[in-house]
């Protein structure tokens, strides 16, 4: 293993002893709070995923805080998710972002001069989380209420090297192997069949720069499952649209110095899949696109690269070449691992990504600013109780939702799922 060529720190797992790392993390956490943040829709409380994730963190000892960032329609619905999350051991708040409390205090950020109520989606969710967590955690975990192959080994993996302190890590995110189970196929298709060969062709298209290198340089930079200090949390400013994980990515090339910033390996991977979409607009094309203009502006701020519509139609044809040859590769590691595998089905989702390159050009040369949340920095300097008064609206609600879970008969739900020992 060539340890020179890594840009970022990775750290590998060569069947560590994880029984170790749990009480090693335990004890630091005692002295370093930690927290988990889950931004999630009220569906997800319907589906198998979010039920065996809340069963595994009841047996984090080391995770002293759990915050769900909540969308829900309805006050029945924010009780039922009360409920829901009632049987863990956690310091656990239940952030109703959509709710008449929360949306009230955005109201009189609002009126104060800074408006973050146009800002809706993941990115508003993950906002408001860091925020809260950051009131007591020092390292704070995120990742996605639909994660089907989770166990407390995730949030164990992603907060160790953050506590760590000799190892310096400020940023610690995760990486995988995208594997379905039934059927056993190949998945991550935005980022094997766009990210990965939009990179290369860019590389071709405007030379060696450091933040392609960088972005590259992580094995999965889509992850939705990253740690990171508090005082990243509060400096970072989130992404408002589909580009998320890359234009985090983004912040944190801005802000950490790349000692500081490490990978680690969770294994075999999968949750739920969004559909391609019928234009770009849509689905994962539209995701595809926002990743696209974020990398652009990157480019342009951080890097200095002037991009012309020529260079866009270059990339197209670059792009499509790179992918096309991409998926040889993908072809023979499937066969080799006896995993089902459509190359014609491949190839007709990389001419419809290739015609996202067109698309996220013209939107970027419309818009190369972007929407980005501002950091939390500034939102104290404006109103320097905001954290508190939206852990209390929380804590409000929460108090609140009792009486209406008892007005519709709801109980505690059954524990289903029993995790067995891990290590």
């Amino acid at each position: 293993m060539d340890y020179k060529q890594e840009l970022i720190t990775t750290i590998h797992d060569f069947g560590c002893d994880l029984g170790y790392i749990e009480d090693r993390l335990i004890h630091l956490s005692q002295q370093s709070s930690t927290a988990v943040l889950i931004p999630a829709l009220y569906d997800e409380l319907e589906r198998p995923a979010l039920a065996q994730i809340r069963e595994h963190l009841r047996h984090c000892e080391f995770v002293d805080t759990v915050v769900i960032c909540l969308y829900a329609d309805t006050p029945e619905q924010y009780a039922r998710a009360v409920q829901f999350f009632d049987p863990l051991p956690q310091q656990t708040l239940i952030i109703w972002e959509n709710g008449p409390r929360v949306t009230q205090v955005l109201q009189h950020l609002r009126d104060r001069g800074l408006d973050l109520t146009r800002f809706r989606g993941k990115g508003r969710a993950v906002w408001l989380g860091l925020g809260v967590a950051s009131l007591q955690a020092e390292a704070i975990a995120l990742h996605d209420a639909d994660i089907t192959t989770y166990d407390r080994t995730y949030p164990l993996k992603l907060l160790y090297p953050l506590l760590e302190k000799e190892f310096g890590i400020a940023f610690n995110k995760a990486f995988y192997a995208r594997l379905g189970s039934y059927p056993r196929g190949l998945h991550g298709r935005v980022s094997r069949l766009f990210v990965t060969p939009l990179l290369t062709a860019m590389t071709e298209v405007f030379g060696y720069r450091d933040y392609l290198r960088y972005l590259s340089a992580y094995r999965y930079p889509l992850s939705g499952e990253f740690a990171l200090t508090r005082n990243l949390a509060l400096n970072t400013r989130v992404p408002a649209n589909w580009g998320l994980e890359v234009g985090l990515l983004a912040e944190v090339y801005r802000n950490v110095a790349r000692k500081q910033i490490s990978q680690v390996d969770l294994g075999v991977f999968d949750h739920k899949h969004q559909g391609l979409g019928n234009s770009p607009d849509d689905g994962l094309q539209k995701m595809c696109r926002d990743i696209m203009c974020s990398i652009l502006r990157t480019l342009t701020e951080m890097e200095q690269v002037v991009i012309s519509i020529d260079h866009i139609h270059t990339l197209r044809v670059k792009f499509r070449r790179r992918a096309q040859d991409f998926t040889r590769q993908y072809f023979v590691d499937a066969r080799f691992n006896n995993i089902a595998y459509n190359r014609h089905q491949e190839e007709e989702t990389i001419e419809r990504f290739e015609k996202v390159i067109e698309r996220a050009g013209e939107q970027y040369f419309h818009d190369p600013s972007g929407a980005q949340i501002p950091d939390w920095t500034r939102a104290l300097s404006v109103m320097p109780d905001l954290r508190e008064q939206l852990r209390d609206a929380a804590e409000h609600d929460a108090t609140e939702s009792g009486a209406i879970a008892q007005t519709l008969g709801l109980s505690i739900p059954q524990l289903s799922v029993n995790p067995a020992p891990l290590f």
